[in-house]
Order: C-alpha cells, then sequence, then structure tokens
C-alpha cells in the first residue's frame, strides 16, 4: 500500500509555522484548558482500550445503536482510518464524493480503486443518480463528507436515505464523515442511524473546540466495528485517556452551553466572511460548518499563486483550491478568534486590491 503525500498536510506544515495569522484553520477556535477537569488518576492506557464502555454506551445512544458498535479513536481521521483498513480488500471499488478531504480518496485509492462523483458549484448538489452510474458489482463503499470540507454543503436528509437505500441495494457500505455535524443549528439525524449499512466518523475536535483532546469514534455494525479494533490494535491501541476524559466532560453537561457558544460564533464570523466575499466580487455557497470555499480572485493564475503570494505579502495563510482538486477555489477557515478573523480578512482585501 503506497499513500501519496497529503498535500493539504504538506502545505500547511509549510507555512503555517511561519505566519502571522492562519486562515487555513479548519475548526472552532480552541476551548480554554481551564474549563475541564484534568484528574484521571494514572495515566495509563484506556481500558478497554476501544474506549471506556459507559463512554462508547452514551455515545451509541446518540446513533441509536449499541456500544459494542462504537469504538473510540484518536480523533477523525484515525476513525476514518481504520474504517478503511477495514472495510476493503485489494481489489475493491470505492465511490468517493468529491471535493473531500484527501484521505477519504487517497486510503481507499490506495487499497483498490476509486471512481470520483465531483459536485460543483454554485449549490454543490449532489446527483443521486450519478453516484449510482459510479458503482460497480465490486463497490464497497460511497464516502462523503457531510456537512462538506471544504465547500460546507450539509446535504438533505433525504439525500442521505437516498444513498443509504443505493448501497443497500448493492451490498456496499455508506461511510460519512460527520466531524461538522454538531456546528449545525438544527443537526439532522446521523448516517449511523439510518441503518446496519450506515457508518458514521465524527469527534470533538471540529464542532467542539477540542482539537487537542485528539478523540473521535467509528459508529459500524458490530462485525465490522469488531475488525476496526483489531487495525486499531496495530496503530494507537488505545484512546487518549486525557482525551476521552475531557471529551466524555464536553459531551456531557457542558454540551448544551459549549455548541450554542461555538454556533454563535461560526456564524458571527461566517457573516463577516459572507461581506468580504460580496465586497470583493468573489462567489461561494454560504456554508454549514466554519469552512468556505470561494473562487480565487480576478488577477491570480489558481488557488497556489493567490495563497503563496498571499503568504509572502501578509503573512497569512489560506489553504488552496488545488489541494481539493479545485484550482480556481481557496479554502477559508472562519472559526477562529473573531479578532484574528477580523485582522486577517483585512489582510487579505489589501492584497487582493493590489492586484486588481
Amino acid at each position: 500500500m503506497e499513500l501519496p503525500p497529503f498535500e493539504l498536510e504538506r502545505w500547511l506544515d509549510e507555512y503555517e509555522s511561519d505566519a502571522d495569522l492562519m486562515l487555513a484553520e479548519s475548526g472552532v477556535r480552541s476551548l480554554p484548558a481551564d474549563r475541564f477537569d484534568f484528574d484521571v488518576g494514572e495515566l495509563g492506557y484506556v481500558i478497554p482500550t476501544d474506549g471506556s464502555p459507559a463512554f462508547r454506551t452514551e455515545i451509541a445512544e446518540r446513533y441509536d445503536r449499541d456500544s459494542e458498535e462504537v469504538v473510540l479513536t484518536c480523533g477523525t481521521q484515525e476513525a476514518d482510518y481504520l474504517t478503511f483498513m477495514a472495510l476493503l480488500n485489494e481489489g475493491d471499488h470505492s465511490v468517493v464524493v468529491s471535493p473531500t478531504y484527501q484521505s477519504l480518496a487517497s486510503v481507499p485509492a490506495a487499497i483498490g480503486d476509486v471512481t470520483e462523483v465531483r459536485t460543483e458549484p454554485p449549490e454543490w448538489e449532489l446527483s443521486v443518480d450519478a453516484v449510482a452510474e459510479a458503482m460497480r458489482p465490486e463497490t464497497r463503499v460511497v464516502v462523503l463528507t457531510n456537512p462538506s470540507n471544504p465547500t460546507g454543503k450539509y446535504l438533505e436528509p433525504g439525500t442521505i436515505q437516498a444513498l443509504y437505500d443505493l448501497v443497500e441495494e448493492n451490498d456496499a457500505y455508506l461511510l460519512v464523515d460527520e466531524v461538522y455535524r454538531m456546528l449545525a443549528d438544527d443537526p439532522h439525524a446521523s448516517a449511523a442511524s439510518l441503518g446496519q449499512r450506515a457508518i458514521s466518523t465524527a469527534g470533538v475536535s471540529k464542532s467542539y473546540g477540542l482539537a487537542g483532546a485528539r478523540l473521535g469514534w467509528v459508529v459500524a455494525d458490530k462485525e465490522l466495528a469488531d475488525t476496526v479494533r483489531k487495525w486499531k490494535d496495530y496503530t494507537t491501541i488505545s484512546p487518549p485517556i486525557l482525551g476521552q476524559h475531557i471529551a466524555r466532560q464536553a459531551l456531557g453537561e457542558q454540551e448544551t452551553d459549549i455548541l450554542a457558544a461555538n454556533r454563535a460564533h461560526a456564524k458571527s464570523n461566517r457573516d463577516r466572511v459572507a461581506e468580504f466575499v460580496e465586497r470583493h466580487d468573489l462567489d461561494w455557497f454560504e456554508p454549514t460548518g466554519v469552512n468556505g470555499f470561494p473562487t480565487v480572485p480576478d488577477g491570480f493564475e489558481d488557488g497556489t499563486e493567490f495563497c503563496r503570494s498571499l503568504f509572502e505579502a501578509e503573512s497569512v495563510v489560506l489553504a488552496p483550491g488545488d489541494v481539493f482538486g479545485y484550482p480556481n477555489r481557496f479554502r477559508i477557515g472562519f472559526g477562529l478568534h473573531t479578532n484574528e478573523l477580523v485582522e486577517g480578512l483585512e489582510r487579505v482585501g489589501r492584497h487582493i486590491e493590489t492586484h486588481s
């Protein structure tokens, strides 16, 4: 199995540490540590290593599933990776909806074969018929992010139900990365609640502002979840005990306050970006979550040129759309602290105006 370079991560690695302002971050501003209890006793492994049974039960109830169908992981990225490793064999085929987070296409492509179903602006609507046409007898899984990273498109429940019906008819699975779902004002039912052929992955990094907790999960049928457990024994063994402790607090008595504050923060910042996009005559789909995917301003060849020249001129980092397969766009993250967003947008606007 040979994986390609993770283009977004290589881009951030090159520019992030030297930048004044980071507008490529894809989550909500991090919560302060002092709002959580950190006393876990001894800093050992989580036992059992797939997560606390009581916590897994609490997560399972959110999906109308059983605790044995939940595996806790080191973030959503590991949840996705382990699911692919458990689900796919050489020669299997996957259908991946794009644009998407690169690993959701690169990992299945490294194991088997992938057909991309592209969505397009302005509405980024997904055609279930296009997914059906892309499927083959050896199709094992249909993959998407919902809400989307990078576009922020949040597919309606009817579309997800139609996708579920499609995979069920074809003895395949539907894998939905839902790490941004709880930032919606009224989150739709999770994919995994639809039935045994749906898999949900999520975590506390994006919607909850707890990226450093490194706590995610997979919700899948028991046979597949057991295989995920086997693969996890060869990666991180257990989720972080401190991360699990913090995540349980965030998903418990603090959840209502955390989500209310994060949704309000995301909306306020989104309004600022919407005004910026309109002022500079850019196009975008107003997103759910904290990522937007506007068009590259006039005067720049593509997203890479725009983002690189912006860093050089203004010390601000954005993510070029090239790393998502859409070179005429760029991703902006607006979940950061508002004062940083305001300063960042001012610098980006100044750079655009010098090239207009």
